[in-house]
C-alpha cells in the first residue's frame, strides 16, 4: 500500500481495486497541567476530544514546558501533570485510538521550538494579546518564556504536520502566528510543515465564570465559587449552582442581555444534549430556583462517572505512567522523522 498527495495536502491510500481512502485529518491538542480542572476546560475542550476521536488522528499533550511560563515549583509541578494526565483519561480519552502523553518527554518540541524562532519577528510576539494581558505592564520583569509561548506552541503543532487544532476563540490569534511562522519556514526553506486550521466550536467553546459572566472560567479566578471543579462533591456543585449569578427578571431564556442566564442554559444544554430552545420551554414561568435546582442534578449526572474512573486511576497511578510512557514513545517517532527532514531543509549539521 502506498500513498500520495491530494490538493488539499492530505494524503490517501491505495489499495488495488478499491477507490482511494483520505487518511484521517491529524488533530493536535494541549492543556497546560496549571491546577484543578473545571468545567469549562471539560465543556470547551476535553468533551468535543473525546466525541471525535474516532474521526481523527489525534494527539493530545500534558503541555508542562508551557507551564514553566509562569512560576511553579518541582513538586507542584509533578502533581499537576498527574492530576491533569489522570482528569484526561478520566474524562474519556481513549490510548486506544489517541497519543496521549507528557510535552517534555518528547524533546523535539523544544528542539524546534528553537529552530523556528529563527523565523519568528518579536514584534510579532509583542503584539500576542495573551502576552499583553498577562505581561500586566511589568516590562523588563515578565519572564522570557511568557513572551517565547506562541513559539512553543507553533513548535507542538507543527511537528506533527496538523491539518486542525481545537482552541477557543480566545487562541484563535495563537493558531494565525502558527500559520504565519510555518509559511515563512516553507517560503524561505522548502515546503515541509502543513498549515494548521483552527478547530472553534459554535457552542460550548467559552464557559464563563459562574460569578462574572463576561469572564471565561478558569483556573486562576481568585474566588472558588466562580467554577465548578470535575473534583466537586455533589453537595458543594449543588451549592455552587445555587449561588450562581443571574440577570435582571425571572424568565429563563437566553439572550444578549441575559449573559448569565446564556452561560447556565448553555452549560444545560451541552451535558443534556438539549436544545437551549427546548430548555427555555421547559422552565417558561416557572423562575430561576426551579432551573438551578435541575441544572445542579445534571452536572451531578455528568460528574459522577468521570470522578469514578478518577478515583480508580488515583488508586492505580502505574496505570496512568504507563499510557503516557507509551504515548511519548509514539509521539517520539514521529516528531524524530519530522525533524530529520527539518535539519536537512536547514542544513544542520553535516548531514
Amino acid at each position: 500500500m502506498v500513498s500520495e498527495s491530494t490538493p488539499s495536502g492530505l494524503a490517501v491510500e491505495e489499495n488495488p481495486g478499491a477507490a482511494p481512502r483520505p487518511v484521517r485529518q491529524k488533530v493536535f491538542s494541549g492543556i497546560q497541567p496549571t491546577g484543578n480542572f473545571h468545567l469549562g476546560n471539560y465543556l470547551g475542550a476535553i468533551r468535543n476530544w473525546v466525541a471525535q476521536q474516532s474521526e481523527y488522528d489525534n494527539i493530545f499533550c500534558v503541555v508542562d514546558l508551557h507551564a514553566l511560563s509562569q512560576t511553579t515549583s518541582r513538586d507542584t509541578l509533578r502533581e499537576n501533570n498527574r492530576n491533569l494526565a489522570n482528569m484526561l483519561l478520566a474524562s474519556g480519552l481513549d490510548p486506544a485510538q489517541s497519543i496521549i502523553f507528557i510535552q517534555s518527554d518528547v524533546r523535539e518540541h523544544t528542539e524546534l521550538c528553537w529552530l523556528l524562532s529563527s523565523v519568528t519577528m518579536d514584534g510579532e510576539l509583542r503584539r500576542m494579546t495573551q502576552f499583553k494581558d498577562k505581561a500586566g505592564g511589568r516590562g523588563e520583569r515578565v519572564s522570557s518564556a511568557l513572551l517565547f509561548y506562541p513559539v512553543l506552541q507553533a513548535a507542538d503543532i507543527l511537528l506533527y504536520d496538523t491539518n486542525l487544532v481545537p482552541v477557543g476563540e480566545d487562541q484563535k490569534q495563537h493558531i494565525e502566528l502558527t500559520r504565519d511562522i510555518g509559511a515563512r519556514f516553507n517560503a524561505r526553506y522548502g515546503e515541509t510543515f502543513v498549515l494548521p486550521q483552527p478547530d472553534i466550536k459554535a457552542n460550548g467553546a467559552r464557559i464563563m465564570s459562574l460569578e462574572d459572566p463576561t469572564k471565561k472560567m478558569s483556573k486562576s479566578d481568585a474566588s472558588p465559587n466562580a467554577s465548578i471543579a470535575l473534583t466537586d462533591d455533589p453537595d458543594t456543585i449543588r451549592r455552587k449552582i445555587r449561588r450562581a449569578v443571574t440577570d435582571s427578571g425571572t424568565e429563563v431564556v437566553a439572550a444578549p442581555d441575559k449573559p448569565a442566564l446564556t452561560n447556565l442554559l448553555t452549560i444545560y444544554s451541552l451535558l443534556s444534549n438539549e436544545p437551549i430552545a427546548a430548555l427555555e420551554e421547559r422552565y417558561a414561568g416557572k423562575g430561576y430556583g426551579a432551573f438551578k435546582t435541575d441544572l445542579a442534578e445534571v452536572v451531578v449526572a455528568a460528574m459522577a462517572p468521570i470522578q469514578a474512573r478518577l478515583a480508580d486511576l488515583d488508586a492505580n497511578p502505574d496505570a496512568a505512567r504507563a499510557i503516557l510512557s507509551d504515548g511519548a514513545d509514539r509521539a517520539r517517532a514521529r516528531a524524530i522523522f519530522k525533524m530529520a527532514e527539518v535539519r536537512d531543509r536547514m542544513g544542520i549539521g553535516l548531514g
